[in-house]
């Protein structure tokens, strides 16, 4: 089974949480070895990689991440699975930061961006995004602990 857009009940999830705090998103990706668009998709038939469709969704979304205070936290290219499926790999790996939950729900809301998402859509043959609050940095592996 692939995942790559939320449930209804999971986006629905968000709302019980806390929407004024700062959220960090993790993200897996695996890329399709080649784009599919939908066929009524201004693209479809286009011969490109998932990369490359992934790159065009990336330059469409990004102006409207930049503009609801998002950044970019850490990104990485994945490269043995130690602890997990060895089936399950992933092409790349990022953290995104939303200055709160509240501005990444208007991203996703946000008409220009659900146009940007069908090019993720052609491009991601599996992937996962994890909600994470931000926490002070420890000296340990714990928050905050020193």
């Amino acid at each position: 089974m692939t995942h790559l857009n939320p449930s209804r009940d999971q986006f629905k999830a968000i709302y019980g949480l806390p929407l004024d705090k700062p959220v960090m998103m993790l993200n897996l990706l695996r890329f399709r070895d080649r784009a599919a668009y939908l066929d009524n998709d201004p693209e479809a038939g286009d011969s490109i990689s998932g990369v490359q469709a992934y790159q065009r969704y990336s330059r469409e979304a990004t102006p409207i991440f930049d503009g609801i205070g998002g950044s970019q936290a850490w990104i990485g290219k994945p490269e043995l699975m130690l602890i997990g499926p060895d089936d399950e790999t992933w092409d790349l790996a990022f953290v995104a930061r939303y200055p709160t939950a509240q501005a990444f729900v208007d991203m996703v809301r946000n008409p220009d961006y659900q146009k940007a998402v069908r090019h993720r859509n052609a491009a991601v043959a599996d992937s996962r995004l994890i909600r994470c609050s931000e926490e002070k940095p420890g000296r340990t592996f714990l928050p905050g602990e020193e």
